[in-house]
């Protein structure tokens, strides 16, 4: 377990449909928004000229402008599959509270912050650096990690990590994928055929967390 009788009863275990369904929600906002400001940008130029008999060089602008977010936000999309896969690891693995983690630092990438944190264990030693991702791709590091968060996944494989009264969900891979080998080649076929289920097995790099499928 992830805690003690020395260790306070920690909080309620969050809903976890809940947790994935706002998830979800918060996407399809991103995407919705966006498509909207598409239709906006393209639309302007055209209202302009048929309106107004306005045929400007930079109300024109508006059109490559509008199809570039709209490329953009079909990319941003795919890499949406964060939270497919982490309502995958939820359905596989049960929630297990961690008292602390602890957030080293983070880098910057165009779909969301790759941050390092440390997932503690009370009565455990060499808790592995993990990378972490937002699934829903925002770029702010949650608060009270420090008080402890619920964590769903095998650390060596990688998981989910879940903030009590919080909705987001964190994707989290090890930071080093080879330091951590010997403790996968350890793992009882069941932990190994519960990591295979949750897709949890391949190997994921810092400069490609947020792309799909690492």
């Amino acid at each position: 377990m992830a805690y003690d009788a020395q260790t306070p009863t920690p909080p309620e275990a969050p809903d976890v449909a809940q947790v994935v369904r706002e998830n979800y929600i918060s996407l399809a906002k991103f995407v919705v928004l966006r498509l909207l400001i598409t239709v906006v940008l393209v639309a302007i130029p055209v209202a302009a000229d048929r309106l107004l008999g306005v045929d400007s060089f930079f109300v024109t602008l508006c059109i490559p402008a509008g199809v570039l977010l709209l490329i953009f936000t079909l990319y941003r999309l795919v890499y949406g599959i964060r939270v497919f896969q982490c309502a995958r690891v939820l359905r596989t693995y049960p929630l297990e509270f961690h008292p602390r983690v602890v957030k080293k630092r983070e880098r910057w990438t165009r779909y969301g912050d790759v941050l390092e944190v440390r997932v503690t264990t009370r009565g455990q030693h060499g808790a592995p650096l993990m990378l972490a991702v937002n699934a829903a791709g925002r770029r702010r590091w949650p608060e009270s990690t420090e008080e402890g968060a619920w964590f769903a996944g095998d650390l060596p494989f990688g998981g989910v990590l879940v903030l009590p009264g919080q909705r987001s969900m964190l994707f989290l891979k090890p930071a080093d994928w080879d330091k951590t080998a010997r403790r996968r080649d350890e793992a009882d076929p069941e932990r190994l055929a519960r990591a295979q289920q949750a897709k949890l097995t391949h190997r994921t790099k810092r400069a490609v967390m947020m792309r799909p499928g690492a």
